[in-house]
């Protein structure tokens, strides 16, 4: 389920299909992500960790790269209409120390 959802993200990330939360939105600001490097980032993304049991709803950290920097986003699916939610959207290379393995893992405590 967890691919399939990526494969979904993927695709409306390339179409331009997505909404920013508010958080997420600041976050972009905050990190000076353009929206240009979030779409290319989402548009070749990989499953960090996957959140099926949210009490918010289903969603997941994906991690995508954007002429070499860094992005995870936490994201979730819509369905009508169908486009991804940016929970939040950050550079985990600001964050030294807290991820291994390119991104894709967090580092354990």
């Amino acid at each position: 389920m967890a691919k399939s959802r990526v494969s979904t993200i993927r695709r409306l990330a390339r179409q331009g299909k997505y909404t920013l939360s508010i958080h997420a939105e600041r976050e972009r600001q905050a990190d000076q992500l353009s929206t240009a490097e979030l779409e290319q980032a989402l548009g070749s993304c990989a499953l960090v960790e996957d959140y099926p049991d949210d009490p918010r709803g289903a969603s997941c950290l994906v991690v995508g790269f954007a002429a070499g920097r860094p992005v995870h986003a936490v994201c979730a699916l819509k369905q009508f209409p169908e486009e991804v939610l940016l929970i939040t959207v950050y550079d985990p290379s600001r964050r030294p120390g807290k991820w291994v393995d390119n991104y894709h893992r967090r580092r354990e405590k």
